[in-house]
């Protein structure tokens, strides 16, 4: 019956708004009928509009040479179509899933792949793009050029990251956070965080260990680098580097354990922007004076020096 109703675009529409949460549901419980039911699953992708499609049609218009299918899992679909986990697969031509349903979390740890293709999550490790001979060159030049900024961001920020890599996956934002390819998303996270009844003692060893991956490419990253490498025990580059890894959180689909910490660097980022400077004998450890500041000051006492 469910087959028969497929067969008219607008009333399957309307069942599958009634019901996909059950059909979602059976192929977590249901291994029997789990390929039949999945045939029956409609989503909304990064090149579908507002059109739902299956997983048959995904596979018809993948690009040539393309082994996996990419999904990406969210809030909503206003969150997951602008996250930076797309950027690269978006400039590629890739075609990513949006699974925005709280269930769908659970439904897709039972599909591991359709029709020899296998599912792989956008924002976890593992995710292995097509790349050309040129790429991969400019990727290991890229890795040995910025390994000391990422030897010192581990350091600076403990055991926050698993690590600090190189990113192929974003190309505008300056980093993000991912999980590992077994643990839970970030959005796996907010869900089980919610749950009245949950298991704290499960939630320790679920939660994934967060790999930072950083844009070589991105002009912040770039310039943070020299400035590590002029000085590794710079302040500043300090304080923006806990500054990126607390705006990835955020941007990669998490949530701040220290939301005042976050809010009182942004205060004092603020203050610097409208030119309002503390008293000095205030103690406050947040952000350092802006290098640009003590340049500017050591000019003036240079021409001072011409003068007299």
């Amino acid at each position: 019956m469910f087959n028969e109703i497929q067969e008219n675009q607008e009333d399957y529409k309307k069942f599958y708004e009634q019901f996909s949460k059950n059909l979602k549901l059976g192929i977590h419980e249901d291994a029997t009928n789990r390929n039949k039911l999945c045939e029956l699953l409609r989503f909304n992708t990064s090149k579908s509009g507002d059109d739902l499609i299956s997983f048959k049609e995904y596979v018809a218009r993948m690009k040539e040479g393309q082994k996996d299918i990419f999904y990406i899992t969210g809030e909503s679909k206003a969150a997951v179509q602008n996250s930076p986990f797309l950027e690269s697969l978006k400039k590629k031509g890739y075609e990513v899933l949006y699974l925005v349903d709280p269930i769908d979390e659970y439904m897709v740890q039972q599909v591991k792949d359709y029709d020899g293709k296998k599912l792989k999550s956008c924002t976890k490790e593992g995710l292995d793009l097509e790349e050309t001979e040129e790429e991969k060159k400019n990727k290991e030049e890229e890795k040995a050029k910025y390994e000391t900024l990422c030897k010192l961001m581990k350091d600076v920020l403990g055991d926050k990251v698993e690590k600090v890599i190189v990113s192929t996956r974003i190309d505008e934002s300056p980093c993000i956070l991912v999980t590992g390819e077994y643990g839970w998303t970030a959005n796996m996270e907010r869900i089980m965080k919610a749950q009245a009844l949950r298991d704290s003692s499960m939630t320790s060893y679920m939660v994934s260990k967060k790999t930072m991956e950083i844009n070589p490419r991105n002009p912040i990253i770039e310039e943070l680098r020299k400035k590590a490498e002029q000085d590794t025990s710079d302040k500043t580059v300090k304080d923006l580097i806990w500054l990126l890894f607390e705006t990835s959180l955020l941007t990669s689909g998490f949530t701040l354990d220290e939301s005042n910490t976050f809010a009182s660097r942004i205060h004092r980022m603020i203050k610097l922007g409208l030119s309002i400077y503390e008293d000095d004998s205030k103690e406050d450890d947040d952000l350092p004076p802006l290098a640009e500041a003590k340049e500017g000051g050591a000019e003036v006492s240079n021409k001072m020096e011409e003068v007299d």
